[in-house]
C-alpha cells in the first residue's frame, strides 16, 4: 500500500520502502481486511477527509468502525485536533492503538471498544466507512453526535443503495455537499448489482 494524500502526507505499508522528501509526513500502517487502504471505498473516504479537514482544520474527529485506524490516524495527521475511534472488535481496537503508537499519534487519539451509544461528546468531522446495513442503523447516531456545522463522510455502499440512505439523512437535516464514485471491476456482478462504490460528504 502506498497512498499520497497530499504533498505533505503519505500512507504506506511496513513492507513498502519509501524515502520521505523534505517536509513530508509518512504514516506506516498495518491495515485490516474489511475495507483496506486500497479499497475504493477507503480511498474515496481518504480523499474527502483531506479536503474536509483543509476547510475545517482543528476539528474533533470521530471514526466509527475504525478497523486498523487508517482513516482516524490519517485525519489526525491531516489536521484534526484529536480523534476518537470506535469499533466493536478487540482486534480492531488493538490494531488501531498499535498503529497510533508506531506513528507517534497515541496522545492524539482515543480508541474505544464498543458502539457509538457510549459517546456523549459532539464532533466536528465524523467518518463511517461501513456496510450499507450498518449505515442505515447509524443515521440517528451520527445526527446525535454532530456538532453545529458538522461534516460527515460516509462510504462502504454502492450507487444502487444510495436512495434510502439519502432520504434518511435528508429527513434528519443533513445536506449532501459532495458525492464521489469509483468503480471496482470483479468477475461476477456483486449482490448489489453494481460495480460502483460511493462516498458522500454531508453537512448539517
Amino acid at each position: 500500500m502506498f497512498n499520497r494524500l497530499s504533498p505533505q502526507l503519505v500512507l504506506r505499508s511496513p513492507w513498502r520502502p519509501y524515502r520521505p522528501r523534505p517536509g513530508e509526513r509518512v504514516l506506516v500502517l498495518t491495515a485490516g481486511s474489511t475495507f483496506p487502504p486500497g479499497h475504493p471505498a477507503t480511498r474515496l473516504c481518504l480523499e474527502l477527509l483531506v479536503e474536509t479537514l483543509a476547510a475545517a482544520p482543528g476539528a474533533q474527529l470521530l471514526d466509527v468502525g475504525c478497523g486498523s485506524g487508517v482513516l482516524l490516524l490519517a485525519g489526525v495527521a491531516a489536521g484534526a485536533q484529536a480523534g476518537v475511534g470506535v469499533d466493536l472488535s478487540w482486534r480492531a481496537v488493538t490494531a488501531t492503538r498499535n498503529n497510533a503508537r508506531a506513528n507517534g499519534l497515541a496522545a492524539a487519539v482515543q480508541v474505544v471498544r464498543g458502539s457509538t451509544e457510549c459517546l456523549r461528546h459532539a464532533f466536528g468531522v465524523m467518518l463511517g466507512n461501513l456496510p450499507w446495513a450498518v449505515q442505515m442503523d447509524k443515521v440517528a447516531e451520527f445526527t446525535r453526535l454532530a456538532a453545529p456545522d458538522a461534516r460527515l463522510i460516509l462510504s462502504g455502499f454502492k450507487d444502487t443503495q444510495e436512495e434510502e440512505l439519502r432520504t434518511g439523512y435528508e429527513q434528519a437535516g443533513w445536506v449532501l455537499e459532495t458525492r464521489r464514485t469509483r468503480d471496482e471491476w470483479v468477475i461476477e456482478l456483486p449482490p448489489e448489482k453494481s460495480y460502483t462504490w460511493v462516498a458522500w460528504q454531508l453537512r448539517r
